[in-house]
């Protein structure tokens, strides 16, 4: 069983037109030693009968490249030999190889050729040089003939189920990274232009007046400038599959977040429990993420003047919850992009999330993400 599994993988790694043209010399040669064993007197039929056996035999080299063509042709050879020779017995078993070829290799239309050049050919096949009435074709050759022949369909037709699979799993995977490349960027730009923005509005107002305090802010600026491009490379490093990139931010990434947004003018007061959770990556890195953009949310859209982020890490679930003291959402406000990153972020994980008036006012985002069983907390 071991050297039969070794011959049959080494047959699969060789090229499909080299396999076809050896089974093809295999067959030839056996057709071809059956006639000059049979019909030892040489001679016109034995000529033709060689001749017949290699069209027979030599129509499985390129049974792949054309199916029909080339089982139609090995099926009127046949027949030529049955009616006007002898009818060998080892023809048929080439004959099916050919048939099981334009199940399986001919287009979902040309493949009902196969039944059709089938039929004939078997009663050819039967029918012989006798001169007698010709006798019926057995049913089982039927059976088996078409059998062989949906044998081949039915794989052809799995392996177009299983190729268009394929294809639709990778588009779907190619979607769903630019979409999570696109909410990273979303979130590390927006929240970083905003703050910038602010920022450097509240340097241009005290410019005159305080040129040290403007200086203070636009240090600030520079250096909330150069976190966001650090950012960015770790981002941009997916796309050209970069393993030196910096790891994403997660909850221990917070501080930095709190002092980024109170540069803006938001202060922000931040409850982890545990302090510090073990949560896997993609998890860690969505819970910083709802948080940034509910705080992005808060100073640009909200004009709050404080937040308050609590983080509930239990035993199943991550719980993000954000509420500002700002002025709330709008009567019939719709959700951003922003709003609509954090779906998409809870979504992966079959996740909530709620969005809008806080309690008493302000806006509040609040978001659960499960965990896997396997999910390891401190």
């Amino acid at each position: 069983m071991n050297r039969l599994a070794a011959i049959v993988s080494w047959g699969n790694g060789l090229p499909a037109r080299t396999v076809d043209a050896a089974l093809a010399g295999v067959a030839v040669a056996v057709l071809v030693s059956d006639r000059l064993a049979t019909m030892p007197s040489p001679g016109a039929r034995l000529l033709a009968s060689v001749a017949l056996a290699v069209v027979i035999g030599g129509s499985l080299a390129v049974r792949r490249l054309m199916p029909v063509t080339a089982y139609a042709a090995g099926t009127a050879a046949l027949a030529v030999e049955a009616l006007y020779s002898t009818a060998d017995a080892l023809s048929p078993l080439a004959n099916l190889i050919g048939l099981y070829s334009v199940g399986h290799c001919a287009t979902p239309r040309r493949t009902l050729w196969g039944p059709v050049i089938a039929l004939p050919g078997a009663a050819a096949y039967f029918v012989g040089d006798e001169p007698s009435p010709p006798p019926a074709v057995p049913a089982g050759v039927v059976v088996v003939w078409l059998l062989t022949w949906a044998v081949g369909y039915a794989g052809a037709r799995r392996r177009e189920r299983q190729a268009n699979d394929r294809r639709l799993m990778s588009r779907d995977a190619v979607i769903d990274e630019r979409n999570r490349i696109a909410r990273e960027l979303h979130d590390i730009v927006g929240h970083t232009m905003s703050v910038m923005l602010v920022r450097t509005g509240a340097a241009r107002v005290v410019l005159d007046n305080d040129p040290e305090q403007a200086r203070e802010i636009l240090a600030g600026v520079e250096r909330t400038g150069r976190e966001a491009l650090d950012e960015l490379d770790s981002v941009l490093g997916l796309l050209r599959r970069d393993t030196s990139v910096a790891p994403h931010p997660g909850l221990a990434e917070l501080p930095r977040l709190v002092r980024r947004t109170a540069e803006a003018g938001l202060a922000v007061t931040v409850r982890v429990d545990p302090p510090q959770p073990r949560l896997p990556g993609s998890i860690d890195l969505s819970a910083y993420r709802i948080v940034q953009e509910a705080l992005t949310n808060a100073f640009r859209h909200g004009k709050a003047a404080s937040a308050t982020v609590v983080v509930r890490c239990g035993g199943r679930s991550v719980e993000v919850e954000v509420q500002d003291d700002g002025r709330g959402p709008q009567p019939g406000y719709r959700p951003g992009r922003g709003l609509l990153g954090i779906s998409e972020r809870v979504a992966v994980f079959g996740g909530s999330v709620e969005h809008g008036s806080g309690d008493g006012a302000g806006f509040r985002v609040r978001a659960v993400l499960p965990l896997p069983r396997t999910g390891d907390l401190a």
